[in-house]
């Protein structure tokens, strides 16, 4: 794991004239961020929807600083080691880039961890570590950027998941910890709004990312009587995630919200979740939980 001491930080130098050209924010209701350059604070953005974002906000001209475990690849991003299950590190990586780039305007964090395993059989120890990463770490980063962005106030956007809507089957840790991230994004966006902080879930369904191949999956000697409906269940998943989003328009979702003047406590990505967050709501649960159990194939 990584230390704070092994701090790691790039320098930034021009992209190709291709990716400065990104395309802008499109809606009447955001402001162009080319007037004054601010800084976007990512927490997990050495790849997928992290890593696009980061691209998409360079293309917009943003200062991008990520902190995570392994760098960010991108030449105009600047990058702080830190792990978010070791100690303080990712308190003192926020702070440290507070102090260099005061002008901080937006934190998102897009650290996440999945794990396929029957609830019975669930090792403490790893639904821990995967609160630790989905839940905590974000409740931590927001107290420890929060008094950096009072004063000019800004936005904060959770990456969060349709997950949080709908249960996943044998991953209702991942389920329980994104529904939690909604209820904290609601919950501080009251806080802080008197402060101009404006605070956003944002919901993407199955997003074709190596977030897929990194997921912790039980052994069929662990899962024991569950083992067929398990390896199921995740093929499923998988499927959804591989056939669903590009990372790319999830990414976009995110910059245009940063962008709005006043953000929607939370956002599906994608027409298809609009409707399905929407059907979830007007559907009898039972109906809903019918389907859910039909698309995990239990």
């Amino acid at each position: 794991m990584t230390e704070w001491g092994k701090l790691d930080r790039m320098e930034t130098v021009d992209l190709k004239e291709e990716e400065k050209n990104k395309e802008p924010a499109g809606e009447t209701e955001t402001v162009r961020a080319e007037k004054v350059k601010k800084t976007v604070l990512i927490v997990g953005g050495s790849s997928g929807i992290g890593y696009e974002l980061a691209l998409k906000l360079i293309g917009r001209n943003y200062n991008v600083v990520n902190i995570s475990r392994t760098p960010c690849p991108l030449e105009r991003v600047k990058n702080y080691a830190a792990d978010v299950t070791v100690g303080d590190t990712l308190e003192k990586a926020i702070h440290a880039v507070a102090e260099k780039l005061p002008n901080m305007y937006a934190l998102v964090y897009c650290a996440g961890f999945s794990m396929a395993a029957p609830l019975e059989y669930a090792d403490a120890k790893d639904y821990r570590y995967l609160f630790e990463v989905n839940y905590f770490g974000a409740l931590r980063a927001m107290q420890s950027a929060v008094p950096h962005m009072k004063k000019r106030g800004g936005k904060i956007v959770l990456i969060s998941s349709m997950a949080g809507l709908f249960p996943v089957a044998f991953d209702g840790f991942y389920s329980s910890s994104k529904a939690a991230l909604d209820m904290l994004a609601k919950s501080a966006d009251i806080e802080l709004s008197p402060f101009n902080i404006r605070v956003t879930s944002v919901q993407p369904g199955g997003t074709s990312t190596s977030f897929t191949f990194k997921r912790k999956i039980y052994p069929e000697e662990d899962n024991r009587e569950y083992s067929a409906r398990v390896n199921r269940a995740t093929a499923a998943l998988a499927n959804m995630e591989q056939g669903g989003l590009n990372a790319g328009e999830v990414a976009k979702t995110v910059a245009d919200i940063l962008a709005m003047k006043k953000p929607p406590h939370e956002v599906q990505c994608g027409g298809k979740n609009k409707f399905f967050a929407l059907a979830g709501r007007v559907l009898p649960e039972n109906f809903s939980l019918y389907l859910n159990k039909k698309m995990y194939k239990q």
